[in-house]
């Protein structure tokens, strides 16, 4: 079993460029996890890293040796989940992400009951609206809401989920009804703007009689926070672009109204994503099973409210 965890973390040390955040994957330190890689180095008479105090890359060796390690663990891991009962014994830890308000709406709420029932399975629940990397972070598991680009992720869908332009009776009373997008950019209407390191330019798009549009919007307030963007909404700042369950309560009972209705911004899907070779976990399958049901019975409620 030594030599199996030896190439457990030459793995995730290739697979996150670093001894520590490897270590930090594997739940122990960057000492142990230079040890193990020095004893597959030895064991396998090459070195499989080329280390310097700056920069730790993988040899030619390196390389070959990443793609055969993988297929190992694959086959590993498919062989246990086979033998395991997974509707009576299922346990570990969970690593899950999730956006904001996805997190906080539809995940973490329903994370007791799962622990509830499955009582030996622990949940590491961390929640952010940056852009996350599954594998680079160590994740069992995140959700995703949007626009999915080129991925090498297993990918489960959650929901088609229409989204709103929105903003305050107070809000409108001041600036005027935008009947479009064209209208937010002719009369310089306040956008409220998800904003986290590396997002790109600041554009809604919308759909129009001409089909999809992108609209180059701008608004003095912007945050990493959707909620914090929800929130500004609400106090009359501005248009804010959200999930119809997201603000279907505010919608419902005139805290928020919808703007720009004739040009409404395109539904995104919510998705959860996971490495290929996660899923064969027998206590991750039950996780996202049990969430996917949970989201999609909640997202139906939410929305048929607004």
């Amino acid at each position: 079993m030594a030599y199996v965890n030896n190439i457990r973390m030459f793995v995730r040390v290739y697979e996150l460029g670093s001894m520590s955040a490897a270590a930090r994957d594997q739940r122990t330190s960057p000492a142990v996890a230079s040890a193990r890689i020095s004893e597959m180095e030895k064991h396998l008479g090459v070195r499989l890293f080329n280390r310097t105090t700056r920069s730790l890359k993988p040899t030619e060796n390196g390389r070959i040796f990443y793609d055969g390690a993988v297929k190992v663990l694959e086959a590993i891991d498919a062989a246990e989940a086979a033998v395991v009962d997974a509707t009576q014994n299922p346990r570990g830890t969970i690593f899950v992400a999730a956006p904001l308000g996805i997190g906080r709406r539809l995940i973490a709420p329903h994370v007791p009951a799962f622990k509830d029932e499955y009582p030996q399975i622990d949940v590491r629940l961390r929640l952010s609206d940056r852009s996350i990397d599954v594998t680079g972070e160590g994740l069992d598991v995140a959700f995703h809401l949007g626009i999915l680009e080129d991925s090498n992720l297993k990918v489960r869908a959650i929901a088609d989920c229409p989204r709103v332009l929105c903003a305050a009776p107070d809000y409108i009373a001041r600036r005027g009804m935008p009947a479009d997008g064209a209208a937010l950019l002719r009369d310089g209407h306040d956008c409220l703007n998800l904003r986290f390191p590396g997002a790109k330019e600041f554009q809604w798009t919308l759909q129009t009689e001409e089909g999809p549009r992108k609209f180059e919007i701008s608004g003095p307030f912007e945050s990493d926070d959707g909620d914090v963007l929800t929130g500004w909404a609400l106090a009359g700042r501005g248009i804010v672009m959200k999930p119809l369950f997201e603000v279907a309560e505010y919608l419902r009972d005139g805290r928020l109204v919808p703007v720009a209705e004739a040009t409404p911004p395109l539904p995104v899907q919510l998705s959860c994503l996971y490495p290929h070779r996660r899923f064969k976990d027998p206590k991750l399958r039950l996780f996202v099973d049990f969430m996917v049901a949970r989201c999609r019975a909640e997202i139906a409620t939410l929305e048929r409210a607004a």
